[in-house]
């Protein structure tokens, strides 16, 4: 059921750990580099809830979730192999941007996959099982430029064209996360969705939450976001800014037309499309997640300023290097690599520890135990000089993405409806994306107005920004069954 998350993250990976790179090489600066990101959390945050959406409402012949994972990995492959052949800047962000939207595609219904599968009880182990495959992928596929440079494949190119390490890695991505993907579908089958009601007696009423008034909270989000955008404006900050501001309009803007379109036609209340649907269950989200949604905001945003700045933060600090066609800068790119692949193999690890926290310590105590080893692995980067002693703190920062990609979905995954697991997994997602929206969209101007230009004090600001998100993690209230202790 879980081996998809392998070949899944394998790509997932390789863009967070090359991506830098290739924009780097392919002509970016450093204060770029956001912005050419930004297009990523955009795709995620459109893309998730309508996945979700549509995956409650699938049955085929392949099942519920299991045609959105086929037809997600078979685009995520092309766009894998595509990638390191790209000639331009302005083509690389358009695959990184086809990369995300079918990454996303086919892994947003495999967290709503498990939670149909798995009796409550049993859903802690099904995403910390997730954790170990997306954590023993992710090590292959961040390492992987790293190995073929030790058995001889060139790790330098020319000006302009992107190594041949980097490209052999794509290549391998490719077939595993198809692989992988393929093996989950052939081997698995799925619960019908009257069975899943009939083992969710608890919440199987559907009524349509009423969506009357809801132009209030539509013209406070408009007011913000417009404020926002003007602030922006006059204060002269990175346009990449705008995204964000206007993002936030625009959903304030989608309340208030719904709240108008149900005055015209109040035949909507009772028949909506998916984008009634989506606002309805958006409004509507339970108490314990908009109270997770925080802890994810600042645990996403520490670890996207991570994966954007690592690279140019350790050429930078510990190989003394800013120039992206250097070899010591290829040979801090490819430190990176491993780098990540051990905070990816501890978070393996980290899989089967985890639970013994969690039943010594209960759920929220563990995430934020664990966030905060993550904290301090990050604001370790500042003080490191020798580039083999951050393996060390590699394996605290292991341990939070462990944790990060399974408890508070296990903490979410009790309170909510079968009908709408998929659904209400694609709007948690916004607080994925949201976060790596904002780290996209202010990461940059940090950069130019607080660090000097040195990448590394993004990573010192990720740190802190996990601790908070473990403070966080003890706002959030959840029953005697769901803090298991």
């Amino acid at each position: 059921m879980c081996f998809g998350f392998l070949g899944i993250q394998f790509g997932f990976a390789l863009q967070t750990a090359d991506v830098s790179r290739i924009f780097q090489t392919l002509g970016a600066s450093l204060e770029q580099i956001p912005a050419l990101w930004v297009a990523a959390p955009i795709t995620g945050l459109i893309v998730q809830p309508i996945i979700g959406h549509c995956s409650d409402r699938t049955w085929t012949r392949l099942g519920r979730r299991r045609p959105y994972f086929l037809g997600g990995a078979l685009l995520a492959t092309l766009a894998l192999l595509w990638m390191p052949n790209a000639g331009t800047l302005w083509m690389a962000a358009v695959l990184l941007w086809l990369m995300d939207a079918t990454f996303n595609v086919a892994m947003e219904p495999f967290r709503a996959f498990v939670a149909d599968q798995l009796p409550a009880r049993q859903r802690p182990q099904g995403y910390l099982l997730q954790s170990f495959f997306i954590g023993t992928g992710a090590v292959i596929a961040s390492m992987l430029p790293w190995m073929l440079t030790q058995l001889g494949v060139s790790n330098v190119a020319p000006p302009g064209v992107i190594p041949d390490t980097v490209k052999y890695a794509f290549y391998a991505g490719g077939a595993t996360l198809l692989g992988a993907v393929l093996w989950t579908v052939a081997s698995t089958r799925e619960y019908p969705a009257e069975q899943l009601r009939a083992f969710d007696p608890g919440h199987a009423d559907e009524t349509l939450p009423d969506l009357r008034g809801i132009w209030r909270n539509g013209s406070a989000w408009l007011f913000a976001g417009g404020t926002a955008t003007l602030l922006v404006g006059r204060f002269q900050l990175r346009q990449e800014m705008y995204l964000l501001t206007i993002t936030v309009a625009v959903y304030g803007l989608l309340l208030i037309g719904y709240e108008l379109a149900l005055k015209l036609r109040p035949a909507l209340d009772r028949q909506r499309g998916l984008l009634g649907h989506v606002l309805g269950d958006l409004h509507m989200m339970p108490a314990a997640m908009r109270q997770l949604a925080w802890v994810q905001l600042f645990s996403w945003f520490a670890f996207f300023a991570m994966w954007i700045y690592a690279t140019a933060a350790v050429a930078q600090v510990q190989y003394g290097a800013t120039d992206a066609h250097s070899l010591p800068y290829n040979e801090a790119a490819n430190w990176v690599g491993v780098l990540f692949g051990v905070y990816n193999g501890c978070a393996a690890l980290a899989a089967f520890v985890i639970p013994w926290m969690v039943r010594r310590w209960g759920l929220r105590t563990s995430h934020l135990l664990n966030l905060w080893l993550g904290g301090m692995g990050l604001l370790a980067f500042l003080f490191i000089r020798d580039p083999r002693w951050l393996l060390l703190p590699m394996l605290g920062v292991g341990f939070a993405w462990a944790s990060i990609l399974s408890l508070p979905y296990a903490m979410l995954s009790d309170n909510l409806p079968a009908a709408k697991m998929g659904v209400y997994m694609g709007i948690f997602n916004f607080s994925i994306v949201i976060p790596q929206l904002v780290a996209a969209s202010v990461l940059g101007e940090l950069l130019k107005r607080c660090f000097h230009g040195e990448p590394v004090w993004a990573l010192v600001t990720g740190g802190a920004s996990l601790f908070v998100a473990g403070l966080c993690t003890l706002r959030v209230r959840l029953d005697d069954a769901g803090d298991r202790s």
